[in-house]
């Protein structure tokens, strides 16, 4: 397959075009023929028009790539060595949704052929590759598994807006389902990857390793923000003691914040829930998520506060929330917990205005039902930077005095103008 690829006597295809998938699909086709296929057909007319739909490459990355966007299954199953990248998001109930996982299976197994090659990246519970996909394939298909055709794991590591850690410069972690398939999907990575290939002990490991990726995070995470609630009620900042702990060699250096996005805020759901159907509930992960995800009510809760304390009549106040992307320098808005923070200021009859300069506005009324408004205004009772984007770094206090009213709040929930806020009343976590 390796060989049939560098030659191009054969095709690599990548199923769904996000973050994720773009980028593989555009690396490899600076090196082989690349088929790129997403169900929008929207995302694929802007891509042919060398555009990425989630803004994070520019018209440079398509230029001489040997690759064809498509939404068609004919024009996919022209592949023999098949990518799937698209999200595995969690449903209301914080459960798996392998909705948009088995629906790329479904179009897999629609052209996959003998002597074929299937590689996960979607990030899922250990098992799922071979209990729910894997047979998936072999029904619409009536092909069988090792037999007809090989599969294997290999977990994403993108991350979205980080221009230094990219495909090529991060280890990729490989697993197949024989050490046949393992050593021809190890290869097919090294065209692209530079930084060398871990080849995991199954396809079970590989899946395994990259949930827990994520999931110390948010353990690691939720632990600085439940020390942020503690130091709070000490009158102490916790910025201020992560500053001296992290003097020694070997203090971890995590910060407390919004916990949201596709990954760190979605991972551990799916290691709960496997955990829970074999019969193990995983505390010390549930309950990190506990703490995460209250994070946005508690910050809203804290803002009040100091509002009120400020003399301010809160169900006459006037917030402005700066940034609305789950994460800095990002347009992604994907289950930002921003989102629970305008939920518990509207709670509160609170008036709120939300500013970024990155998120589209249109995309954040059909998802969370607020827009962003047009122009800052000058009569702010409070204002919460809750993103830290490059935009807002160098801000200062005049600015905010600028558009605030008498004895208003700034809520810096990063801790990026700690040095900056003198006479205004100041709050981080």
């Amino acid at each position: 397959m390796y060989h049939k690829l560098i030659k191009k006597e054969a095709k690599l295809a990548v199923i769904g075009l996000g973050y994720v998938g773009l980028p593989i699909a555009l690396e490899f086709a600076r090196k082989i023929s690349v088929i790129g296929f997403d169900i929008n057909a929207a995302r694929i007319q802007q891509m042919q028009n060398h555009i990425d739909p989630s803004g994070e490459l520019d018209k440079a990355a398509f230029e001489g790539a040997d690759i064809e966007f498509t939404d068609s299954i004919k024009k996919l199953a022209e592949a023999n060595f098949f990518i799937i990248a698209v999200p595995t998001p969690i449903d209301d109930h914080n459960l798996p949704d392998l909705k948009p996982l088995l629906g790329a299976t479904r179009s897999l197994a629609a052209v996959i052929k003998k002597g074929d090659y299937v590689v996960y990246e979607s990030t899922v519970y250990p098992g799922c590759t071979e209990e729910d996909c894997i047979p998936l394939i072999e029904e619409i298909s009536g092909l069988k598994f090792k037999t007809d055709f090989k599969a294997g794991y290999s977990p994403e590591r993108i991350n979205p807006g980080d221009k230094e850690h990219t495909l090529s410069s991060i280890i990729k972690v490989v697993s197949g389902c024989d050490d046949e398939a393992t050593e021809n999907i190890a290869n097919t990575y090294e065209i692209v990857v530079k930084a060398g290939i871990f080849r995991a002990a199954s396809i079970k490991v590989a899946e395994a390793a990259k949930i827990i990726e994520n999931t110390q995070r948010d353990v690691n995470i939720s632990l600085m923000n439940e020390l942020s609630i503690i130091f709070n009620k000490m009158n102490i900042n916790t910025y201020e003691v992560l500053e001296a702990a992290g003097t020694k060699w070997n203090f971890l250096k995590f910060y407390p914040g919004l916990v949201g996005g596709h990954c760190i805020g979605v991972d551990p759901y799916y290691l709960t829930y496997k955990a829970a159907e074999l019969g193990y509930h995983a505390q010390v992960i549930n309950s990190g998520r506990y703490v995460n995800d209250s994070m946005g009510f508690y910050i809203a809760k804290q803002t009040v506060k100091k509002m009120a304390a400020s003399g301010k009549d809160i169900s006459k106040s006037k917030v402005l929330i700066m940034g609305a992307t789950f994460k800095e320098n990002v347009e992604d808005i994907r289950n930002s917990k921003v989102a629970d923070v305008i939920k518990e200021f509207k709670s509160y009859g609170v008036q709120v205005d939300v500013t970024d300069p990155k998120a589209s506005s249109d995309d954040l009324k059909k998802e969370y039902g607020f827009s962003l408004v047009s122009e800052i205004a000058k009569n702010y009772d409070a204002i919460v930077v809750a993103v830290n984007h490059r935009e807002y770094l160098h801000l200062d206090e005049a600015y905010f005095q600028s558009i605030c009213t008498k004895d208003s709040v700034i809520i810096d929930i990063k801790g990026i103008y700690r040095k900056k806020i003198k006479t205004m009343m100041y709050w981080s976590l």
